[in-house]
């Protein structure tokens, strides 16, 4: 052996891989980056795969007993992949002409690391490259240009990174839109308390984007007090498109032939009309199913979601803010209806040059942009117009799904950078080795075991896929899982204690009653559609009594 080096090539040696013997088995481990010296190419970077350890000498008799002292005669041996190194005009090149067995391999050193694998002159702090002090960069310009998707099982920490990169890109004036269904994203406002991570190691510190960042409601702030503003969709001349899109599984052709007489109508009559002229017109209609269509237009009525005074795209997407669209206690139809009318104004906005480049961020992207088949949302087609076209007009696309899937092949094809966490569920692993670059078997066993914090990337800035260890979030995590047995513990209380079997001692409730005890609220009066008997989708969405 050589002095320094971890191993020597031995056996048949390839050009893109070859097998190490290793005479120390605490010299390297499993994924650990190693170079040797090439005749043509000079240092070569490559990584070793997989490690196997076996013995000749190993006895029945040691094996029966269960002991064994003398383990030096163990063959321990390496199969390691090739990456390559830079030639002189700095694109990745692998040797051509195969390695010499016998030669010594050396830990590669960082420098080497980082030119060959191409993690230097970028400018987005991701974490760290899995077991080293080596910091991965991504390029804010690659990837809001070329789109990204974080995919993971539950609990494995894809919100946590969908965090830290919305944190890079706040830092850098990049305008978000974020699509929240879980309120998980309110917490940028807040830092980060020193005790929730270890800020030295990843060289980062606590900070809140509260001056950044505004939490918009489409419900109200009696249903999400934590919202700064109520967000409204234009309800202003609405086509027969936009109203069906709501609730496209309602609506017979007899139901679209009448709204679509009454909305052309008023077209002809009005330059300016609302969803109550609509609703007034199609109760003009002499068919029987007319009261079917009035009754779904005033469940959109009830829901409060349309306005004549909407919210403006300008005020939005705005240079270094971020605007989170928080859909506590929204249904899912409205949900999809107000992401496809809101993407669609955004998209329009973009192309005319109205707002400036920004990101559109996606959370549970396989409820808005569903696989054919699975299932269909008014939100589908113009998410995968922007994952398409939105990179000509400096319009980014970020989606975060557990379910790789169920997500629209045509919108995750079109992602250059995809931070890939554990996932275990086989239709998914099978969906990210056909649908992604870059992904193939050995890759697919590694997402099987990462553990949680540690994430796959596979980027067209980075020559490979990596293992990166995400940074610590300098905003605080609003994603936790909920402690239920702690929770239960709070909200306990001891069961009042029997005097004679088959008692039981008065509750306050039906003592004498005092000053403290209020008299029950007055009913209030059942809206037009409840009174006649339609329930209401109000009721639905928010839950009213």
């Amino acid at each position: 052996m050589v002095r320094g080096s971890v191993g020597v090539i031995f056996g048949e040696a390839g050009t893109l891989d070859f097998k190490m013997l290793i005479p120390d088995s605490t010299a390297v481990h499993r994924s650990d980056y190693v170079k040797a010296w090439h005749e043509t190419d000079g240092w070569v970077l490559a990584q070793l795969l997989s490690i196997t350890r076996s013995s000749d000498s190993y006895s029945f008799k040691e094996a029966k007993n269960g002991k064994r002292t003398d383990k030096s005669g163990d063959k321990i041996i390496a199969d390691v992949t090739v990456i390559g190194t830079r030639d002189n005009a700095g694109l990745l090149r692998a040797p051509l002409i195969p390695f010499s067995p016998g030669d010594p391999v050396y830990k590669a050193d960082s420098d080497l690391i980082r030119s060959v694998l191409g993690l230097s002159g970028k400018d987005m702090y991701l974490g760290l490259l899995d077991g080293t002090n080596i910091t991965v960069q991504l390029s804010v310009n690659s990837h809001v240009q070329k789109h990204c998707s974080i995919l993971a099982k539950t609990g494995s920490g894809k919100s946590y990174t969908a965090g830290v990169l919305l944190e890079e890109m706040l830092d850098r004036n990049i305008p978000l839109l974020i699509i929240d269904p879980h309120s998980e994203y309110a917490s940028l406002k807040e830092a980060a308390s020193f005790d929730s991570g270890d800020f030295k190691k990843y060289g980062v510190s606590p900070k809140g984007y509260g001056s950044q960042v505004t939490i918009y409601t489409p419900a109200n702030k009696v249903i999400n007090p934590a919202a700064d503003e109520v967000f409204r969709l234009n309800g202003t001349n609405l086509t027969i498109k936009e109203l069906i899109a709501i609730f496209p599984d309602n609506y017979t052709s007899t139901h679209m032939g009448i709204l679509y007489e009454a909305v052309q109508k008023l077209k002809a009559e009005m330059e300016t009309y609302t969803l109550d002229d609509i609703i007034f017109e199609v109760g003009n209609d002499k068919s029987k199913a007319k009261w079917n269509v009035i009754n779904l237009l005033e469940e959109i009525r009830e829901t409060g979601i349309l306005s004549t005074n909407p919210t403006s795209i300008k005020e939005l997407i705005q240079k270094g803010r971020a605007a989170v669209i928080d859909f506590k206690g929204v249904a899912p139809d409205i949900q999809s209806m107000i992401v496809a009318r809101l993407c669609t104004t955004m998209f329009e906005a973009r192309k005319i040059n109205r707002i400036p480049p920004g990101m559109l961020v996606i959370e549970e992207a396989h409820n808005f942009a569903p696989e054919r088949g699975f299932s269909k949302t008014a939100s589908s087609e113009i998410l995968r117009t922007i994952a398409s076209e939105g990179r000509k007009f400096g319009l980014g696309l970020m989606v975060i799904s557990q379910r790789p899937a169920r997500i629209d092949k045509n919108v995750l094809s079109q992602c250059g950078t995809q931070i890939i966490m554990k996932v275990t569920n086989p239709n998914d692993l099978k969906s990210i080795s056909k649908g992604l670059e870059g992904v193939n078997s050995y890759v697919e066993e590694e997402l099987k075991r990462l553990p949680p914090g540690v994430a796959m990337l596979v980027s067209n800035d980075i020559e490979r896929p990596i293992l990166i260890d995400i940074r610590v979030r300098k905003a605080k995590h609003g994603g936790e899982s909920i402690n239920v047995l702690k929770s239960a513990r709070s909200v306990s209380t001891p069961m009042p204690k029997s005097t004679t079997p088959g008692s039981r001692t008065k509750t306050r409730s039906e003592s004498a009653p005092t000053a403290s005890v209020k008299s029950p609220p007055p009913k209030r009066k059942p809206s037009r559609s409840e009174e006649n008997g339609n329930g209401g989708l109000f009721k639905k969405i928010f839950g009213a009594k």
